[in-house]
């Protein structure tokens, strides 16, 4: 079930937003977006590969967005509207139909507790059982969300959102219009100990932990601040569900981490690097500019700017496959092997 609509569309008023060519009847309205084999009559749906043309056959919606190489599609959907990049369109509708939420309300509810030494922007919404503690500022338009805890002299930069349970630890920064998901931790203490006398003792985390603008972080991601320096989280970053970044860390600006990436401490990836699912950064190493790990790759050296690598451990990604391709035939080399042998000892 998609989420509710605030309004609704004409498939007319689609189209000169899209500037997409309208095939069947322009005044078909929808309310929502949908995948193909879950649309249902007043939904929109869209088609962009050959591939979905089977569930384009069967659609319930009342209008898709096609390619033009699409548009004569045999299918029950007679209203379609033609572009060059269905995936981008959609995007557009559904920021019409779903825009951003928007505070409930501004001010700080009655049931937060707001440090008589923090300061709050009149503009900003802190809502239900939230702390603010003492010299922490949260700017304009930044929406603190229920049961969250920012510390002493945190800053929350203008129009960030933090949806709810999120905790900031003292002497962090979130920069402005950045969104972290619920149950994001920022700041807490990095995993630095020193063997003494048997046991393992302690290293004070002192650093801090900067969150760049525009960044999103998903449900239950854990950073932890640095232990002399500060780890960040460059401009852009956008970090799916339950990655883990270590102290002292450096992300560089517009990268993507998919779920369940660890990178361990002091590692350094630069600007627009990749890393897929379930990916670990081993310590202190660095991922070039626009270097792409793929899922379930375990990283234990540098990784050059621009290249693609995989596997465990990661390699460059041509290498990792012929590696995979040999140890395929392994089985069968083998078996040829204990013929040969078996026959030479037969005669």
């Amino acid at each position: 079930m998609t989420a509710p609509s605030s309004g609704s569309l004409r498939v007319a008023d689609i189209a000169a937003m899209l500037g997409a060519t309208i095939v069947g009847d322009p005044t078909v309205v929808v309310s929502g977006v949908a995948p193909l084999d879950r649309a249902r009559p007043g939904e929109l749906s869209f088609v962009a590969s050959p591939r979905y043309l089977e569930l384009f056959a069967a659609t319930a919606a009342s209008a898709v967005i096609v390619t033009p190489e699409l548009v004569e599609a045999v299918g029950p959907c007679a209203t379609r509207l033609v572009v060059a990049k269905p995936h981008e369109a959609i995007l557009a509708v559904i920021a019409h139909l779903h825009p951003r939420p928007v505070p409930p309300f501004l001010g700080v509810h009655p049931t937060a507790v707001v440090d008589v030494g923090a300061v709050v922007a009149p503009e900003a919404c802190v809502e239900a059982f939230s702390v603010i503690g003492a010299g922490a500022t949260v700017g304009a338009g930044a929406w603190i969300g229920p049961h969250c805890v920012v510390g002493a002299g945190s800053t929350i930069g203008p129009e960030a959102r933090l949806v709810g349970h999120v905790t900031i630890y003292p002497g962090c920064q979130v920069g402005a219009r950045s969104l972290l998901h619920a149950g994001v931790r920022v700041g807490s203490d990095g995993f630095g100990f020193v063997s003494r006398e048997g046991a393992h003792q302690k290293i004070p985390h002192v650093g801090g932990c900067v969150i760049g603008a525009d960044v999103e972080i998903g449900a239950n991601c854990t950073i932890d601040r640095g232990s002399i320096d500060d780890t960040v989280i460059g401009d852009g970053t956008k970090l799916d569900n339950l990655v883990h970044i270590g102290h002292n860390v450096r992300v560089g600006t517009h990268c993507l981490m998919a779920a369940g990436c660890v990178v361990a401490g002091s590692a350094r990836l630069e600007d627009l690097v990749t890393l897929a699912g379930q990916v670990a950064i081993g310590g202190h190493l660095t991922i070039g500019r626009g270097a792409r790990i793929a899922a379930k790759s375990g990283v234990i050296k540098d990784v050059p700017p621009g290249e693609t690598w995989s596997g465990f451990p990661a390699r460059p990604h041509r290498e990792e496959m012929r590696r995979a391709g040999a140890a395929a035939r392994l089985p069968r080399i083998i078996a040829a092997l204990e013929r040969l042998v078996g026959g030479e000892a037969a005669s």
